[in-house]
């Protein structure tokens, strides 16, 4: 999910001197750091996601509707951090791509596929969290295990449709300059939007999404509000607590995932001027996010805390050990 800067027409692959891949510009020991640094945060976004996957699978008081998007979100965020984020990385400190064509549209189309599914899940989880705020007494038949079931469906299966046909029809290229030869040339494995598509995934992926979020952020907000008498002072708590969290991750989505959706929109605009490292930066941005979810859930759900101790310290193991209670007594689901 990276652009390059493509400005200028290729016409042949003698300026790279016989060469797959350009020469890289960062010495040894920043490369030395960057694979350090960029090891360390898909390591945590694979551990921080797979304690989700196994807590709530494990752990029979959690299986609710509400967590098992929380759980498929989870399994979004380890495929992107255990699949995708390794190759991203060589390629991203390498400069360069030499697994071939095939892996490269099989990896983007990965990539973007599991980037899309994860905001889709904020986007369920966040109107998941408006039903339970706003409509507490509908709650349970609206958000059951088939509804949820529906719903985790079009969250995979649409960006998985969006992502493959888009990659291998390179679909996203016409009308762009150079931009076959620059691929045969340097070999970057390189998605570049064009004018069409950029604003179409700038709209899909972000605009769209963030309306919603920020939509059922203010209403929750206006609801809680209004429970302004102390008959509704627990209710006010609960409520309190998930707005909070709410805007929480909205906020991480926002600040992760704007700059690069942005980048995508505004860089056919402008000739493609954008350099090849700036895209690089924005699109590990947006991977942070992946690893910020289960930061946020650990911060926020005591529950989460709870099942965390409990693996680490192995009590898992016990087949007997899943029907514990995880749940605070005042803490519905």
């Amino acid at each position: 999910m990276l652009s390059p800067n493509i400005s200028k027409d290729l016409t042949d692959c003698s300026v790279f001197r016989n060469r797959s891949c350009p020469e890289n510009f960062r010495s040894a020991g920043t490369r030395g750091i960057m694979y350090l640094f960029i090891t360390a945060v898909f390591i945590l976004t694979i551990f921080g996601n797979l304690a989700i996957i196994i807590s709530i699978s494990y752990f029979k008081q959690l299986h609710s509707p509400a967590n098992f998007l929380i759980l498929s979100m989870a399994v979004t965020d380890f495929l992107l951090g255990f699949a995708i984020m390794p190759y991203s990385m060589v390629r991203s400190v390498e400069n360069c791509w030499v697994m071939g064509i095939i892996f490269c549209k099989v990896h983007d189309s990965f990539d973007l596929m599991l980037s899309l599914a994860s905001i889709f899940h904020l986007c369920s989880i966040a109107l998941d969290r408006f039903h339970a705020i706003c409509r507490p007494l509908h709650y349970p038949s609206t958000v059951t295990v088939a509804a949820v079931k529906r719903i985790v469906a079009v969250c995979w299966s649409v960006p998985a449709a969006f992502a493959f046909g888009v990659v291998f029809s390179e679909a996203y290229a016409p009308g762009i300059g150079g931009y076959e030869m620059l691929i045969k040339c340097l070999g970057l494995c390189s998605i570049v939007f064009n004018q069409l598509w950029g604003a179409f995934l700038f709209t899909v992926g972000l605009f769209v999404p963030a309306c919603i979020m920020i939509g059922i952020f203010t209403v929750s907000w206006a609801h809680r509000l209004s429970k302004n008498n102390k008959k509704h002072e627990l209710s006010k708590k609960k409520d309190r607590k998930a707005t909070k969290t709410l805007s929480i991750v909205m906020l991480g989505f926002l600040i992760c995932w704007f700059p690069w959706f942005f980048a995508i929109l505004i860089d056919p605009f402008l000739n493609f001027s954008f350099l090849l490292p700036l895209f690089d930066s924005l699109n590990w941005l947006g991977y942070l996010n992946s690893l910020c979810n289960p930061l946020i859930y650990g911060f926020f759900y005591p529950w989460f805390q709870k099942a965390f101790k409990y693996i680490l310290t192995g009590k898992i193991f016990n087949p007997y050990f899943c029907t514990i209670k995880t749940l605070p007594k005042d803490q519905s689901q």
